[in-house]
Parts: structure tokens; sequence; C-alpha cells
């Protein structure tokens, strides 16, 4: 099947309001994403600034370890209306943190150094991911880790709207203040490490209707240890993943290079992944 200069390969996977295909180009022969958004309605309007939002997002990095988006493309009616956008998007031949097989440890905490570097980029440049959770890092056959998806991400200085994200890794201050900022990050990474290191989701601090919010105490309580869940993960390791999903910012790691330092520390004493794993 072909869409214009694409062959379709396959379809990757769907969205809320896209779907994503595995495509070639005809002019470079290489493969990759397609994300491929209808404009029907006046209503779908937002969808069209989401997708020019995480465009925009995109050109501003530059890093191995974030997906990079190559262009945005839209195809108009007669009467000039958008009707569909195109994201051209870097294809990789794997699958998100939340279908892989279980990893071992060794394999596990390069791939979290790897998300950490490509987060301390996104900061650097003043962008806040907003919703980084497991089915947001693709990790190739190869063990190359990329955050995707920047449809949430904030430009520091740039006015933000209404804030939505994931209840079990959203941070307590992002749900109650609207806050996003590189603390609210490395809680949704601390979030992210602990499901994939215990296995379980951490409470989420959403409010159900007729409920109410939780707070420290509650969460603390609710928050089973990662020791408990995994005897496995060293103790530096759990010891990080309770720093990061600190219900008071204040007590979090003030930087995320900070934690890429600690997991860098953890992965060496751990040492290579055995050759069996591979």
């Amino acid at each position: 099947m072909q869409i214009g200069k694409f062959t379709v390969l396959g379809q990757l996977g769907t969205g809320a309001h896209s779907k994503i295909l595995h495509i070639s180009r005809q002019e470079d022969g290489r493969q990759y994403a397609l994300k491929v958004v209808p404009i029907e309605s006046a209503e779908d309007k937002k969808f069209l600034e989401q997708a020019q939002h995480e465009y925009r997002v995109a050109q501003m990095l530059d890093h191995p370890n974030l997906i990079k988006i190559y262009s945005l493309e839209t195809q108009s009616d007669w009467l000039f209306r958008v009707k569909k956008v195109h994201l051209l998007i870097e294809y990789v031949s794997g699958q998100t943190l939340d279908n892989v097989p279980e990893l071992s440890l060794k394999k596990l905490v390069p791939v979290f150094v790897q998300v950490a570097s490509g987060l301390v980029q996104m900061h650097r440049r003043g962008v806040f991911h907003a919703d980084l959770k497991p089915n947001n890092v693709m990790l190739s056959k190869k063990g190359q880790a990329k955050i995707i998806d920047y449809g949430l991400a904030w430009i520091k200085g740039e006015p933000k709207g209404r804030i939505q994200g994931t209840p079990e890794y959203m941070a307590p201050e992002t749900i109650t203040g609207n806050m996003v900022n590189e603390r609210t990050d490395i809680f949704n990474f601390g979030a992210t490490m602990y499901r994939l290191v215990s296995w379980r989701l951490p409470p989420s601090l959403m409010p159900q209707p007729g409920t109410v919010r939780i707070n420290a105490k509650v969460f603390n309580q609710m928050l089973k240890p990662v020791a408990e869940c995994n005897p496995q993960a060293p103790p530096d390791l759990c010891k990080l993943i309770h720093q990061c999903l600190s219900y008071s910012a204040d007590d979090r790691p003030d930087r995320m290079s900070v934690v890429q330092g600690t997991l860098d520390k953890i992965a060496d004493e751990l040492g290579p992944a055995e050759d069996a794993d591979e």
C-alpha cells in the first residue's frame, strides 16, 4: 500500500487519535514510523496543534536516547482545511518497556541510565517531558532506549494548558498545582523505575470521585518498598527509586544529572549483562 511517496510495511500502533505506520520512503529507501492524525472536525483542531507542538519540541532536541521527528506535513481539502497530519518519525525496531520481556537488573539499569541521559538533555534545553512511563520508552533489539511521545511536553516559559498525564506516574504537585518541572519529571521517572523493578504500579495520587486526596503519610504507607517486591534489587537502586518518588519535591534529587550519576554507579557495580542473557 502506498501513501504518496511512502510504502506502508505494516502498522506499529494506535494512539487516542492517531495511528502509527511502519513505512519506507522511496527517495532514500530508509524505514520510518509515520504518525497519521486525522482532522475531521473543528473539535479535532486540538490534535493538529498537538502534532505541531510535538514536532516543535522534537526540533529543540538532539540526543541518541530521544526519538527524532524529521518532518510534519499536512493534507488539505479544496477549501484549504487541514484534513490530515503526517509526522515522519525515526523508526525503532523494538518494543516499549511495558511490552518487553522481563529484563534482568544487569540489563535494566543501563536502560535507566540511557533514559536519564535523554531527560538530562531535555531539561538542559528547557523541555520537560511530563508523561514519562514505560510505554513512552522504546527499547531497540540492540538495547538502545529512546524516549518517545512529546505530545504533553512543556517548554519552559510558555503557558501551560490543562495538565494531563497517567495517574500512577504523576507527581502530587502536578495533580494539585498544575506543576511541571525537572522534579516532576524525576517523580515520573521514579514511578517508571518502580514499575519495572518491583513489577507493580505505585499508588495513584489522583483522587477518585467522592474520595479525599492522598497525603504524604497515606502515600508512603501505600507504597510497598522496592526491596520487598524484588529482593534482588541493589539497596542503592531501591534508595534512589524511593528518593525520586518522594511526596515532597524538596526531598527528591534536584537534578536529573544527579539521578543519572547514581544510576551509572549502580550499573558499574552490577557489571556487564551476562552473555547468556543477551
